[in-house]
């Protein structure tokens, strides 16, 4: 993917177009290919919203971005754009990756292999222990661990893993400890490993954060291992987004007595590699490490300029659109071969109603992972589905089942990611 370095003025307008209301990583990727840089869509969103609907978009102040900056250089950290050279392959290589990361310590670690291990908060001890092991000797064997600074599993990954190196994707922004008594633990990563998230300073975590927290340490991945998780438990949902990505999911089986191994055994059944050692996991990843990750196949950019398209034929393409979307999920292609209409068109009018929607709005959806389909809003079709064109399927073939995963649906219109 090409990059490309941002000096200090586009840094605040790439900023303040990710922390613009309703607008997430597909919506932002959209936004960029339409109008060819941040303060250019920043212009045009308000417009944009109007068009759909929508009332006025909250968009960050330049000056209150300015300050958040300035704040994370006086800690030592630094944002990291996705089109940056910096920015960890893994990521940059999702259909949609974060817009930007806000780093604490070595962000060198980013640009390292990484394994990400998960598990239950309330783990066992010889769960504890095994996490332990397994990160110690995968950080022997030159990988990074990604784990999410929870306590139980998190916890006893990133412990193990202070002098090989570790990275703490957190759910609050990167100066929040949470839980409060990983305080000690922060401090150690922050000095001897990395800490990264897509929050602005100061937010405190909440519980729409986490499945996003939990898809950056998924996508910073070449594996996710799942030690000790019960049915419904947010380590299922790193599994499924590791799914999505490509990644390769392994999980260690336990006792069918206890609860916390019920996720893992059941991931199992459903085609991850069962491992009991970190050989087991080198062995599979062997094969991948240094090669970089696979992209995603991404559609030509349209022309540029908001006035690629009439407004006459913007004004039948949204007529069409509404008339055209349902409850199921249409591909994007779709709509614009049975439309007539210039790819430009129907991107216009699908960014005109994300952008126009309020809170509580039953209207458009996009389905994350599948960044080219669309539908109105069912909450039941929030569930994310293999994308077809997925090169590279893991050994987990039927993905996980949606019971496990209904909490999803609270967290997520498509717009917030």
């Amino acid at each position: 993917m090409p990059t490309h370095h941002l000096n200090e003025t586009e840094r605040r307008a790439w900023l303040r177009l990710a922390r613009t209301s309703h607008v997430g990583p597909v919506t932002f990727a959209n936004l960029l290919s339409r109008f060819g840089s941040a303060a250019a869509a920043l212009a045009e969103v308000p417009q944009l919203a109007r068009r759909g609907g929508g009332r006025e978009l909250f968009i960050p102040a330049e000056d209150a971005i300015a300050r958040e900056l300035d704040r994370l250089a006086k800690m030592g950290g630094r944002m990291i754009a996705s089109c940056e050279a910096e920015f960890p392959h893994g990521l940059a290589a999702l259909d949609a990756p974060p817009p930007c990361l806000m780093v604490l310590g070595h962000t060198a670690l980013l640009q390292k292999e990484m394994v990400a291990i998960v598990g239950a908060r309330n783990a066992s001890a010889l769960g504890r222990k095994l996490a332990a092991r397994l990160s110690a000797d995968l950080g022997a064997a030159g990988l990074t661990i990604a784990s999410g600074l929870a306590r139980g599993i998190d916890a006893a990954a990133h412990e193990a893993t202070l002098s090989t190196g570790t990275c703490a994707v957190v759910a609050g922004g990167v100066d929040i400890v949470y839980p409060p008594e990983n305080q000690s633990l922060y401090d150690a990563i922050c000095k001897e490993g990395v800490i990264v998230s897509e929050m602005a300073l100061g937010q405190a975590p909440q519980a729409r954060h986490f499945p996003r927290r939990n898809r950056i340490i998924s996508g910073l991945s070449r594996g996710v291992v799942v030690v000790e998780a019960a049915i419904g438990s947010g380590s299922l949902i790193t599994a499924n987004y590791a799914l999505e990505q490509g990644r390769e999911i392994f999980a260690v089986p336990g006792s069918p007595l206890d609860p916390r191994a019920k996720g893992a055994n059941r991931l199992i059944r459903q085609g991850a590699t069962l491992i009991e050692s970190a050989e087991d996991i080198l062995n599979v990843l062997h094969p991948m490490l240094g090669h970089g990750f696979a992209e995603p196949e991404r559609p030509p950019n349209p022309p540029r300029g908001p006035a690629a398209v009439a407004e006459v034929e913007l004004a039948r393409l949204r007529t069409f659109v509404e008339e055209a979307l349902g409850p199921a999920p249409i591909a994007v292609d779709e709509l614009i071969r049975m439309a007539g209409a210039h790819p430009a068109g129907i991107l216009t009018v699908i960014l005109e109603l994300e952008l126009g929607l309020t809170p509580g709005d039953q209207g458009l959806r996009l389905h994350q992972g599948e960044r080219q389909k669309v539908c109105q809003n069912q909450v039941s079709l929030l569930f994310r589905h293999l994308p077809q064109t997925q090169q590279h399927v893991p050994r987990i073939a039927h993905g996980i089942d949606r019971r496990d995963l209904g909490c999803l649906t609270n967290f997520f219109p498509y717009r917030c990611l």
